[in-house]
């Protein structure tokens, strides 16, 4: 059997700094010449910064979304949420929360009291996954994660360590069930350590470096960069040049067309429309006071 050809990098782009208030943002996609990695549409990169005691915390009050899903990785600091399906929850460091939105809620997700009263380090990632039109008004559902929830598979002798949050990989499977099967895991390097991922023809990958540098398959790629990856070919190889830490998923791209605004994406202007309708006729339901 040949071997498998590994997927090429086309492009690196950049994490545009484009701060919310006093919360430092970078956001590597939407980008100049980079609309999504279907069916990725958007991730937000929240810190790393330490806030001081008495702050505000998250300025993520109630908002609603339809038509995708809300992933949000918590590498530092607490995130309580609360949506109007009636799901709440407190994930701490480590955790990961996966919101599919459908048909339409409400949520806010904020920094508890007690992070607000004494301060501390906070980071955060927020990844918007689209949903193909015969999803986009699936009812609600969310699912949130603890760290120690979540399976940490090491390889490489312990050099890579992957936290495997949906999909399957090493033999395990991670706790989030993607209606869309999308695999999605964070990875942790030592310098020199390596992780690789096979069979990947027809898949979108989305790789983006939170901190250190890699080197993926050939091509050097620093924090707050985000490789663009071919979709035809099958592998892709990660070796860490420092120690560093990636958020690493795959999809089959949906291949659709997109209309987003503000907290909806949908397929239609129409549909938007409807979207903003429903939304300020309160059919999502207000989180309660």
């Amino acid at each position: 059997m040949s071997p498998m050809p590994a997927k090429i990098v086309k492009a690196l782009h950049a994490a545009a700094r484009d701060d919310i208030g006093d919360l430092v943002t970078r956001r590597p996609v939407p980008a100049p010449g980079l609309d999504q990695v279907d069916p990725f549409l958007f991730l937000n990169h929240h810190g790393p910064q330490t806030y001081a005691p008495g702050n505000h915390g998250l300025p993520f009050g109630p908002h609603p979304h339809r038509g995708f899903e809300t992933v949000t990785f918590i590498l530092e600091g607490d995130l309580a949420h609360r949506d109007s399906a009636g799901h709440e929850s407190m994930i701490r460091e480590g955790g990961v929360q996966w919101m599919t939105a459908g048909s339409g809620l409400v949520h806010e997700e904020v920094s508890p009291e007690d992070f607000r009263r004494q301060g501390g380090p906070m980071e955060i990632l927020q990844l918007w996954v689209n949903l193909p039109a015969r999803l986009k008004m699936t009812p609600p559902r969310y699912q949130g994660f603890q760290a120690g929830e979540i399976p940490k598979i090491a390889t490489d002798q312990g050099r890579a360590t992957v936290a495997l949050i949906a999909g399957s990989w090493g033999g395990q499977t991670g706790p989030v069930a993607s209606i869309t099967g999308v695999f999605m895991s964070t990875i942790t390097l030592k310098t020199g350590g390596k992780a690789g991922f096979g069979s990947l023809g027809g898949r979108n990958v989305f790789l983006y470096v939170v901190s250190g540098e890699v080197v993926v398959n050939g091509t050097k790629v620093e924090a707050w960069l985000l490789a663009e990856l071919d979709l035809a070919d099958d592998l892709v190889e990660i070796v860490a040049a420092t120690d560093a830490v990636l958020l690493f998923g795959h999809a089959q791209p949906i291949g659709e067309p997109v209309v987003a605004h503000g907290p909806f994406v949908m397929n239609t202007r129409e549909e938007i429309v409807e979207a903003i309708r429903d939304y300020q006729a309160g059919l999502f339901d207000q989180v309660s006071a």
